[in-house]
C-alpha cells in the first residue's frame, strides 16, 4: 500500500508525516480493539467501544425482565458526555491555536490508565456492579468516546479506528467497485479508500486477538495493554507536524495551509 495514499487530498504533506499517520492509526485501532475486548471480559459484558453493543444487551435485558448492570446503563450517557466534552476540550485548544491531537491523547492515555488502576485495586473477585467497578468501566468507556472524537477532530480523513461496522462495509463497496471496474477515476479513489481503511480493520482485529489473549493470561492486569497503546499513540503523535496550527486542520484529508507549510518530514 502506497504511504501517499494516508494523506489523500492533501496537497504538499511530507512522506515522513504520512508514514507517522499510517502508524498513528493503526496504534489507535490496536487500543481499541483490545480495549473492547478486555473491557467485555473484565466487566462482564460491557463494550467500552461499541456503545451500540450495551444498547443491545440492555434492551434484552428489559424484554427479558432480568436485571441490567449498573455499568450498561451508565456507558450511554456516560459516552455521549466525553464526546461532547472532548469536542469542547478541542476547542478551547484551537481558539488558542494550540494542535488539539496530543491534548486528546494525553486525555485518552490517563482514562486508560485510571480504568487500569482501579481494575486492578478491584481484583478478580468483585463484583461487576461494584462502585470501584463501575468507574473503571466508564473511565474505559470515556477513553473510548475520546477516541472517536479525537479521530474526527485531528485525524481529518482517516477511517474510524474505534468502530469496524461502517470500515467494513465502506471497505466492501469499494472492493466491489474496484472489481467492477469502470471509470477509472472512480476505481483509482476506490483503492485509496479500501487502502485508507484496510490498516484500521487489521489493527481493531489485532488488538480483539491479543487482547483476549491477555485477558486470559493476566486477568485484570491486562487492562495494562490498552493503556501503554494509548502512551504508545501520544509518543507517535510527537513525530506529526507542528504543536500549533493555523488552522486546526492539519491531519489527513485536509492540511490548513499554514500547518501544512511548517510540518516536518
Amino acid at each position: 500500500m502506497s504511504l501517499a495514499t494516508m494523506s489523500a487530498g492533501v496537497s504538499g504533506t511530507p512522506i515522513g508525516n504520512a508514514r507517522t499517520l499510517l502508524v498513528l492509526v493503526i496504534v489507535l485501532s490496536l487500543t481499541a480493539g483490545c480495549a473492547d475486548v478486555i473491557g467485555f471480559l473484565v466487566f462482564n459484558g460491557l463494550f467500552t467501544a461499541h456503545i451500540t453493543g450495551n444498547l443491545v444487551i440492555l434492551a434484552a435485558h428489559i424484554a427479558a425482565g432480568t436485571e441490567a448492570q449498573i455499568s450498561k446503563i451508565l456507558s450511554v450517557p456516560i459516552f455521549l458526555a466525553m464526546l461532547i466534552l472532548t469536542r469542547l476540550l478541542a476547542g478551547c485548544l484551537e481558539s488558542l491555536r494550540l494542535d488539539p491531537l496530543r491534548p486528546l491523547l494525553l486525555v485518552q492515555f490517563l482514562l486508560l490508565a485510571g480504568c487500569l488502576v482501579l481494575g486492578v485495586a478491584a481484583g478478580p473477585h468483585i463484583g461487576t456492579n461494584a462502585a470501584i467497578m463501575v468507574v473503571a468501566g466508564m473511565f474505559g468507556v470515556s477513553a473510548m468516546a475520546a477516541q472517536n472524537a479525537l479521530v474526527q477532530i485531528s485525524l481529518k480523513g482517516a477511517p474510524a479506528t474505534a468502530v469496524m461496522t461502517s470500515n467494513l462495509t465502506r471497505f466492501a463497496a469499494d472492493v466491489g467497485d474496484m472489481l467492477l471496474g469502470g471509470d477509472p477515476a472512480d476505481v483509482a479513489k476506490a483503492r485509496d479508500r479500501a487502502a485508507r481503511t484496510l490498516p484500521a480493520i487489521v489493527g481493531f482485529a489485532v488488538g480483539c486477538g491479543v487482547g483476549a489473549a491477555c485477558e486470559a493470561a493476566l486477568g485484570n492486569w491486562s487492562l495494562a495493554l490498552p493503556a501503554g497503546l494509548a502512551l504508545l499513540a501520544l509518543a507517535v503523535a510527537f513525530r506529526i507536524g507542528p504543536a500549533t496550527v493555523g488552522t486546526g486542520d492539519t491531519r489527513l484529508g485536509r492540511t490548513g495551509q499554514s500547518g501544512s507549510s511548517r510540518a516536518n518530514a
